[in-house]
């Protein structure tokens, strides 16, 4: 179902899932590329959460998915806030935040009563991977930044495809994760980072075209599934 939700810079969409009237996951995606890469996966994982009768809901953030505003005015605070109104517009027994990647980074500002976050990543690794793929694809054409200079207000910059604001970069390369409990981190077998879980399966969101993994999101569903009924949900 077509939702949609209220913010202070204006109405975006939000799809909703699974029962209306059971706690609900709502879902931050992946950054920029990533999030092209992982959105059908997302959906995928969202609707095998309903078949364990728990809700979802996925909100395009502004300058994400199908919201009017440009991606190069997009904000870190900004994302954080839509996040948040996005949660408190869901009218449920609960809401519980799940986010993958850089989408751990956008939760904290939302009144939710648990967090679960896959794959989380840290702000300054995003910039650095974004930097690294620009320079890769356009070797004659490096971006340079200077993240600790908020003087440094030129244009917009065109890293993975997206027009980013230089200020948006300074933002997400200081932004932390939420690691407010209750919180369960779960990673891929192959990453080394702290985890409280881990399972198998490859990171979709380093492929070069947007792929899905049903196995990959029944096993999480399972998992957030039994975390939200752990958090009272």
């Amino acid at each position: 179902m077509i939702d949609g939700y209220d913010w202070a810079g204006g109405r975006e969409a939000m799809l909703r899932f699974g029962p209306v009237d059971a706690p609900v996951v709502i879902l931050a995606l992946p950054l920029f590329e990533e999030a092209n890469r992982t959105r059908g996966f997302s959906v995928t994982l969202l609707r095998a959460l309903g078949e364990h009768g728990i809700g979802g809901a996925l909100p395009d953030l502004p300058g994400t998915g199908e919201s009017p505003v440009p991606t190069e005015e997009a904000t870190i605070q900004g994302w954080r806030a839509a996040f948040a109104a996005a949660a408190a517009s869901i009218d449920a027994p609960s809401i519980h935040a799940a986010a993958i990647r850089g989408g751990a980074l956008l939760d904290r500002d939302a009144a939710v009563a648990s967090r679960w976050q896959f794959a989380p990543a840290a702000g300054d690794a995003l910039v650095r991977e974004l930097l690294r793929a620009q320079r890769v694809a356009e070797p004659d054409s490096a971006v340079t930044l200077d993240l600790a200079n908020p003087a440094d207000d030129g244009p917009p910059v065109t890293l993975a495809g997206n027009r980013i604001a230089r200020g948006l970069l300074r933002e997400l390369h200081v932004a932390e994760r939420s690691r407010e409990a209750p919180l369960r981190v779960v990673r891929l077998e192959s990453d080394p980072a702290v985890a409280d879980a881990r399972v198998p399966g490859v990171p979709l969101w380093r492929r070069a075209e947007p792929d899905n993994d049903p196995a990959l999101a029944a096993v999480l569903a399972r998992d957030l599934a039994e975390w939200v009924r752990q958090c009272g949900g």
